[in-house]
C-alpha cells in the first residue's frame, strides 16, 4: 500500500537457490521458482512487479528521483531480523511495465525489467546474513521509498 511519503511495502519469499552473487544487478520476481543460475535474484513470489506499481510511484521514478529499497528478513529459527538498504536512481527513460520482474542495476542499462539504475549495491553486495536467511525460504519484507 502506498502512503503520502511515497512508500510502498510488499512481500516476497526467499528460496534455497538464492546465491546473490551478481556484480551489477539484483532482482525480485513474481515467479515461483529459482534455478541455480539465477545469481541476481534475491526473492521470488513477490506480491508485485514493475507493472503493478502505482502510477504516482512510476511518475516519480521517471522524474529521476532516488529510490531507497529496504530488505528485511526474519530468521524463522532464531527470530533474528536481518536488513539491508540500497539507494538507486530513477530516469526519464525508464519503461516500468514488466509483468513479473524488478531489476535494480548499478549500471545505466534500461529495459522493461529495469526498476532503477545507478544503485549503490548489487546482489553480491548485500548483507550475507540476510542472504542466508533468504536461503531458508523465509519471507522478505520489501519497502520502496522515493527520496
Amino acid at each position: 500500500m502506498i502512503n503520502k511519503n511515497l512508500k510502498l511495502e510488499f512481500k516476497a519469499k526467499g528460496h534455497k537457490n538464492v546465491k546473490s552473487t551478481h556484480k551489477s544487478t539484483l532482482e525480485i520476481t513474481k515467479e515461483d521458482y529459482l534455478t541455480p543460475t539465477g545469481d541476481c535474484i534475491v526473492a521470488i513470489n513477490s506480491n508485485i512487479a514493475i507493472n503493478d506499481l502505482p502510477e504516482e510511484f512510476k511518475e516519480q521514478l521517471k522524474q529521476g528521483k532516488s529510490l531507497k529499497i529496504t530488505l528485511e528478513c526474519k530468521d524463522s529459527k532464531t527470530n533474528e531480523i536481518y536488513k539491508d538498504t540500497i539507494i538507486s536512481k530513477g530516469s526519464k527513460d525508464l519503461i516500468l511495465n514488466h509483468n513479473t520482474d524488478m531489476v535494480i542495476r548499478k549500471s545505466t542499462h534500461i529495459c522493461p525489467r529495469t526498476l532503477s539504475i545507478n544503485a549503490d549495491k548489487s546482489a553480491k553486495d548485500l548483507n550475507r546474513d540476510l542472504i542466508d536467511c533468504l536461503k531458508q525460504e523465509s519471507e522478505l519484507l520489501i519497502e520502496f521509498e522515493i527520496i
